[in-house]
Parts: structure tokens; sequence; C-alpha cells
């Protein structure tokens, strides 16, 4: 049920956190205490699951999520070790760093979506308007993400230069894994469709000017997005006055 301004007093709801955001958080403040120190081993998933009262798919996404962040290294047959007390500042996904991503796709979809509201088809006004109803009324992340990463390469298809969508296609994977990392933990699906969709209308109305736009502010909202999970904003501890710093 979606609450109104007036129902909430004009505050925004709190998201709900995930089962496997909540594992992710308790097992990312343990080793950032040093209850799981640099070097040592974290419990096998089965310690860990009946631990946490969770399921091992909940559990593996949580640990996959900590690799992202560069906390921990998996193991093939050994386990989970655990390689930093605090979180990489430039995660990766795939086979590309988070910077290199987002300064990649700031060069190449900023000015495609613009190209693509110049250039569209027909046909490609059908295609992003069905992609962008889906993704709407879809609930499941995974089919989500997949229909986010065919959304991209449709923006780029309706630029009308095949060299576009091949430099998507070479980063789709990437763009998967940070999608499928951004949604999870930084509850960025309904704000992602509402940005899809002013791209989307920007394209359909011919405006180049606004899909290039709409297109800056969906990265900046991804890199945002990123740093706030990355690097969380932490309250300074008091001072000896009882003033924070």
């Amino acid at each position: 049920m979606n609450l109104s301004d007036s129902q909430t007093g004009g505050f925004p709801v709190p998201r709900r956190v995930s089962a496997m955001e909540s594992v992710l958080t308790h097992l990312r403040g343990a080793i950032e205490r040093g209850e799981y120190p640099v070097g040592g081993k974290l419990p096998s998933e089965a310690e860990l699951c009946r631990r946490l009262g969770v399921s091992r798919p909940v559990l593996r996404e949580a640990l996959r999520a900590l690799q992202v962040m560069g906390l921990t290294v998996s193991r093939t047959g050994k386990g989970t070790f655990v390689v930093s007390a605090g979180p990489v500042e430039d995660p990766t996904f795939g086979d590309y760093t988070a910077s290199d991503l987002l300064e990649v796709r700031r060069h190449v979809e900023i000015p495609v979506a613009g190209y693509a509201a110049a250039r569209r088809t027909p046909e490609d006004l059908d295609r992003l308007s069905d992609l962008l109803e889906r993704m709407e009324r879809e609930t499941d992340t995974l089919a989500w993400v997949a229909m986010d990463t065919l959304f991209h390469l449709a923006v780029a298809q309706a630029a009308r230069n095949p060299v576009f969508r091949r430099i998507i296609e070479e980063i789709r994977d990437a763009l998967a894994h940070q999608s499928a990392f951004l949604n999870e933990l930084g509850g960025r699906r309904e704000q992602s469709n509402r940005e899809h969709r002013a791209i989307v209308e920007a394209i359909l109305d011919g405006s180049e000017r606004d899909a290039v736009e709409a297109m800056a502010h969906h990265l900046e909202r991804v890199g945002t997005t990123l740093t706030s999970i990355v690097r969380p904003a932490r309250t300074a501890p008091p001072t000896e006055d009882g003033h924070r710093r």
C-alpha cells in the first residue's frame, strides 16, 4: 500500500530492509568491529545460516555483496576470508570497477540519449515503451535487472549507430551486477523506474536536450546511491562538551 503525503506528514516512508540487506549489515558491522579479523575466515555457510536464521540463497547474496565491497574474498573449497576491515572506495562489478563503468557511461549514454531522441523509429518507441511498462509492473529483482540492461541497450539501438550498441553490449554483464547491487542495497528500483520514464518521455517527444538531461540525472543518482552504500554517512562521536563534531 502506498501512503499519501497527507498520511505520512510529508515525510518519505522508510524503505523496507530485505533479509539479505539485514544479513549484510550484520556481517559488515562484525568485520568493521574486528569480530572477524583481516586474514581470518568467516564461519561456514551452514553455520552462518544457522546463527542468522536465513536461507542459503539469502546468505550467498550477502556474501557476494561483501566481496563487491572489497571486504572478503571467496576461495573455492576453503571458504570466505576477510581481506579488509573497511570497504574499498571503488568496488568491482564483473570485469570493471564502478568508477570506470560510470565514467564510460557518462561519456557514452548521455549523448546517446540525445541521438536516440533525434533518430528513433516507431519500432524503437514501441520497444522502449513496452520495456518501461513491463519494468514498472515487475516485482522480481532478477527479472527487473535483466530488463534494465535491455532498456539501456534499446536506447543505444534507438541512436541508430551500431558502435553505441556494441559498447553497451560489452559492459552489459557489469551493468547487470551493478543494477542488482544498487537495487538490493539502495532500494533503487522505483526511483530508476521514474528516471527511465523521464528518459523515454524525452525520446518520445524528440527532445534531445531533455533526453540528455534525463540520462545525466539518472547516472548521477546511480553514482550517489553507490557512494552512499560503499561509504555510508557516519555520525561523528560527541566531544567532551556533548556536541557533535
